[in-house]
């Protein structure tokens, strides 16, 4: 008995994230399904929807995203002639109601970091940010990771840094 526990060999644990419904990605998890048709900067009909207040048909397409497979949501708010942090605050509320499309986790990305901490303050579960990175610095990254860490949700992280994105295996390295 002993023997068998003596060295045991180290195992990765899957990342768990949730709407209502948990989603498990393991090590044999080799695709996740990112619905990215409620992303305004993706769809123009999407943004048209949001832009002229037609809510209810955002929550359509939302809900045909779930339907056809998608395991997480992709929201995305970030739309000049927009007020984005109130229009994903109105949308991933929305989206709480809807037992149908609140049962996959949400992706909350924005560029803005301000409309990405309204969303998850908005989100049910353990959702995703899209993204962070250290465009601002080592500091500001610390930051908000340890905010990503606070509202329970995971990140998707650049490899940018001050100088931009990382386009070399150099500096993916350097950075990441």
């Amino acid at each position: 008995m002993s023997s068998a526990t003596a060295s045991p060999s180290p195992s990765v644990p899957p990342m768990l994230l949730s709407g209502l419904e948990p989603l498990r990605i393991g090590e044999g998890s080799l695709f996740v399904n990112v619905g990215e048709r409620t992303n305004v900067t993706g769809s123009k009909a999407f943004a048209r929807m949001i832009l002229e207040g037609r809510f209810e048909d955002a929550l359509a397409v939302a809900r045909q995203q779930v339907e056809n497979g998608a395991q997480i949501i992709d929201v995305n708010m970030d739309e000049a002639m927009l007020d984005s942090k109130a229009a994903m605050v109105r949308f991933l509320n929305l989206i709480a109601g809807e037992p149908d499309i609140a049962r996959v986790p949400v992706m909350v990305d924005s560029s803005k970091w301000d409309v990405i901490e309204a969303g998850l303050r908005c989100v049910q579960g353990k959702g995703v940010v899209n993204s962070i990175s250290m465009k601002e610095g080592v500091d500001e990254f610390k930051r908000q990771a340890g905010l990503v860490k606070r509202y329970g949700a995971a990140a998707v992280v650049m490899a940018f840094d001050e100088k931009g994105q990382a386009d070399t295996y150099e500096r993916k390295v350097e950075i990441c």
